[in-house]
């Protein structure tokens, strides 16, 4: 699939300035931000987009090359620390990092327009302080934890404040020899498309532009040392396989003193020994022997907290789908639930009583070679329950 134009993305003209670029960054990020769309895999990937877009063109170097060669001309050059091929190749994680850099609060929309936090982050891109990395959880839920919601406590190993030099890596400073204090690594590399300049963090200093002169034998200069947590997360009813809940400043600290990264926690769930889910829905299966499919009346069905009476009409054939409402799975931050969706089987004994069999017999005879025509599949009654 072609990649699509980045003033297209971010609907700006190609001779917008500086300023007409971060407005309209500001209000698609504001728009797909993950914090205001959670567990939404399209607004996800078209903030993602639009980051990249901002990376390249509020760099005049960048744009240059772009507006010259198209994306094969800033391949490798998005700004998120050489990710090839442009918005394939880097993740959520990057994406925020990058809006934190220039915005300021991973998810705070008080600091995207301007607040006290976005102060912060400026002040800290100043000083060059490196924020810790984002760590990632895996947790499954079975379906009657989804439905209730479940606090959960998770061990986590991750690097915390060095407690001996409390973060600063030992005592005294003296500059970076490998950046000469810039806290910045440059590279440049000629190739068909002209000059190539890629810039890189440091690993020497981390950015900070200075290293210690006597390190802290604890962290060995780090300022950080591992250690194994326990952390305790509430997960809201209603959730699905696929949404994320971020944790913020639970992550790695940074070193020397930079911030912590974030915890991203991964929603899985279990399956589940009697219901499918479908959406909030949830869907079950019931065997009714054929005298109760015949005359009509009551059968106890399962429910994910316990059990519930259904009503069955006479003549009720094989397959056939009833609704009960509300009683699937909260919606998540909303109000209401979804429906269960009870498909009733008809039984066939295996083994019959001679009674039995003598029955059967008297209404076969009675009823002949009557049969109903060709039934319609499971899928199609379901889509004409569901009303889809």
């Amino acid at each position: 699939m072609a990649k699509r134009d980045y003033y297209e993305i971010l609907g700006v003209a190609k001779d917008a300035t500086e300023d007409q670029i971060k407005k309209a960054y500001r209000k698609l990020a504001l728009k797909y931000h993950p914090d205001k769309n959670p567990g939404n895999k399209e607004a996800e990937d078209k903030f993602k987009e639009a980051t990249e877009a901002y990376e390249i063109l509020k760099d005049s170097q960048k744009r240059a090359q772009y507006d010259q060669f198209g994306h094969a001309g800033v391949s490798g050059q998005g700004g998120f620390g050489g990710f090839e091929g442009g918005f394939g190749g880097f993740d959520l994680s990057d994406a925020l990092r990058a809006f934190m850099r220039d915005f300021g609060g991973f998810g705070g929309f008080d600091d995207f327009f301007g607040g006290a936090g976005a102060q912060q982050g400026r002040r800290r891109g100043r000083t060059r302080v490196e924020r810790g990395e984002d760590l990632q959880v895996k947790v499954s839920l079975s379906l009657e934890e989804i439905a209730s919601g479940v606090e959960k406590k998770i061990k986590l190993k991750h690097f915390v404040r060095c407690p001996k030099c409390d973060g600063k890596g030992g005592s005294g400073s003296r500059q970076c020899p490998q950046c000469d204090g810039t806290g910045e690594l440059r590279r440049v590399s000629r190739t068909l498309f002209g000059q190539m300049v890629n810039i890189t963090t440091c690993n020497m200093c981390g950015g900070s532009g200075s290293i210690v002169s006597d390190k802290c034998n604890e962290c060995d200069g780090e300022g950080r040392v591992k250690e194994t947590s326990t952390l305790s997360i509430k997960i809201p009813p209603g959730v699905s396989a696929g949404n994320y809940i971020p944790i913020h400043g639970s992550g790695n600290v940074g070193r020397r003193g930079g911030p912590a990264g974030d915890v991203i926690v991964l929603i899985d769930e279990k399956s589940h020994p009697v219901f499918q889910r479908r959406g909030d829905d949830l869907i079950a299966e019931v065997a009714i022997n054929f005298p109760l499919a015949a005359l009509g009346g009551e059968v106890e069905v399962p429910i994910l907290n316990g059990k519930a009476k259904l009503r069955i009409p006479p003549g009720t054939q094989s397959g056939k789908i009833f609704r009960m409402r509300g009683k699937g799975l909260p919606r998540i931050n909303s109000y209401g639930a979804g429906d269960e969706l009870v498909r009733v089987i008809v039984w066939v004994p295996e083994k019959l009583s001679a009674e039995e069999k003598e029955l059967l017999k008297k209404l076969a005879e009675i009823q002949g070679e009557k049969v109903a025509g060709a039934d319609r599949s499971f899928f199609d009654k379901l889509r004409e329950t569901i009303g889809v």
